[in-house]
């Protein structure tokens, strides 16, 4: 075991012992927009608390249908109308639910290929329309990113020719796409265009066109420990958290 973990492993116990605290084992469900910056805030909260962090990521849709089938977590970071959704079903406590950050869409395309113009409505438009192969997520499986492109494409008249060379990602990293050879142009949010190594963000879409979805955490209305996800709910919302949400491409919310 390397050294700096067996430091941390140390302090960690002594810092049960000192407390009294258990070490709890909390399941987190995120939305992949939202997912670097939990597995980036995980490992401090570990070697502080004690406790451990099992990360589940998926769409926000998909998430939704996850728990009314009764899967079971103990914290879940979705959009704020999701969470409503689930608050009136009764599984999650709406009482608790945090708002934390909030983040755009951008335009990606491989390493090493031109970039196109993107400061105008115009420029988006025509680099949708001479990619080859666009990857975006698949509106059908309830990604935030992916419903609103198919509605953008509607209104401004291109649907037709987008559908024809659309390359639709069930969920995941869309700038995977790009890497494999799959598109030549991809469209995500941010956040989960920036980890993608082998993919370049262009630019975020022309602020005339910009959607920003919004991410809040809330407790599972029967979370088996709910003081330590309190804990690290607490945690991705703090003023720790700011310093990776924006290096994860994202804005934190007002505090």
């Amino acid at each position: 075991m390397p050294y700096r973990r067996i430091a941390h492993w140390i302090a960690a116990s002594c810092l049960l012992a000192i407390t009294g605290v258990q070490a709890d084992t909390i399941k987190v469900l995120t939305a992949g927009a939202f997912k670097p910056v939990v597995l980036a805030m995980v490992p401090g909260f570990e070697a502080r608390t004690g406790h451990k962090v099992e990360v589940h990521n998926d769409t926000a849709g998909a998430l939704a249908k996850r728990i009314a089938a009764g899967e079971a977590f103990d914290l879940v970071v979705v959009t704020p109308a999701v969470l409503q959704s689930l608050a009136q079903q009764g599984t999650v406590d709406g009482a608790a639910t945090v708002r934390i950050a909030k983040v755009g869409i951008g335009v990606a395309v491989r390493t090493g290929s031109a970039s196109p113009d993107m400061r105008s409505v115009e420029d988006f438009r025509h680099a949708v329309l001479q990619a080859k192969r666009l990857a975006y997520i698949d509106p059908a499986s309830g990604g935030s990113s992916g419903i609103y492109l198919d509605q953008l494409f509607g209104r401004m008249g291109i649907a037709d020719a987008v559908r024809a060379k659309a390359v639709l990602v069930p969920g995941g990293l869309v700038a995977d796409r790009l890497v494999s050879g799959e598109a030549d142009l991809a469209i995500h949010q941010i956040s989960e265009i920036l980890p993608v190594k082998g993919a370049t963000l262009v630019a975020p879409l022309p602020e005339a066109l910009q959607n920003y979805t919004e991410y809040a955490g809330a407790l599972a209305s029967k979370s088996g420990y709910p003081d330590a996800a309190r804990a690290f709910l607490a945690a991705l919302a703090g003023a720790d958290a700011q310093a990776v949400i924006e290096a994860k491409g994202m804005v934190a919310a007002p505090r």
